[in-house]
């Protein structure tokens, strides 16, 4: 494993739509592994693969209650809603007040290509859509009502 340097905001890479994994392979795993390592090192809860200078469909989260792969992640379904303080790896220092969907559920696929769904609410509900954001080119400032000191 090893550390990958996360690309800031301002950088173009942080703009574009994230084209899908279609291998399943010891490159996309040892990514996958790299990108955990560094996303536990910044003390994140989340990481998408164009933060680390990759235009793939991948993202790591972990909310506290272990570590999620999702590669090609979908919402597929979303209800209620939650107003809380978001950050970004990408945006070191800004904070802001967000509106996301209190529940959310995604389809995706592991590290081997199976199919799988996840149902996340509160925290896990918000780093589905901060990080599927990413994907496609989405910062969390856009969702910002409230920008925090």
């Amino acid at each position: 494993m090893a550390l990958r340097n996360i690309v800031k905001e301002g950088d173009e890479l942080l703009t574009k739509r994230c084209r899908p994994v279609e291998v399943f392979d010891q490159k996309l795993w040892d990514l996958l592994d790299d990108m955990a390592e560094t996303m536990y090192k910044a003390d994140g809860v989340g990481l998408a693969a164009p933060q680390v200078g990759i235009l793939r469909r991948i993202c790591v989260i972990d909310d506290g209650n272990g570590l999620i792969e999702l590669i090609n992640p979908e919402i597929i379904k979303t209800s209620g809603k939650q107003e809380g303080t978001e950050g970004c790896l990408s945006c070191p220092g800004k904070y802001g007040i967000t509106v996301r969907p209190k529940k959310v559920t995604v389809n995706y696929f592991d590290r081997n290509g199976n199919a799988m769904t996840a149902k996340g609410t509160d925290l896990l509900a918000k780093a589905f859509c901060h990080e599927i954001d990413h994907l496609d080119g989405i910062l969390f400032p856009t969702h910002v009502k409230e920008w925090l000191e």
